[in-house]
């Protein structure tokens, strides 16, 4: 469920960052129209939101790597001695 708020999160992102771009173009610096300055406030808001979600993920262990070459800490054999 996490990973799929993540999803829904960014491609929101990609659409305020095209309705920004699009709102720049028609309006072409005119003072009276706000648009794109909203759309980069809500931008701003949602990039907030996707990074607290990732955090929370990454603290609770729902978001991670699987990744085959990092099997993660080692333990120290009888051998070794982890302070040298």
């Amino acid at each position: 469920m996490l990973k799929l708020t993540v999803i829904g999160l960014m491609l929101a992102l990609l659409a305020s960052l095209g309705s920004g771009f699009y709102f720049l173009m028609v309006d072409q610096g005119d003072k009276t129209k706000r648009r794109t300055f909203h759309s980069l406030g809500i931008r701003l808001a949602l990039a907030a939101t996707l990074a607290a979600v990732v955090v929370y993920g990454v603290a609770t262990g729902q978001l991670g790597h699987r990744n085959t070459w990092d099997a993660g800490p080692r333990q120290a054999t009888q051998g070794q001695e982890s302070g040298d």
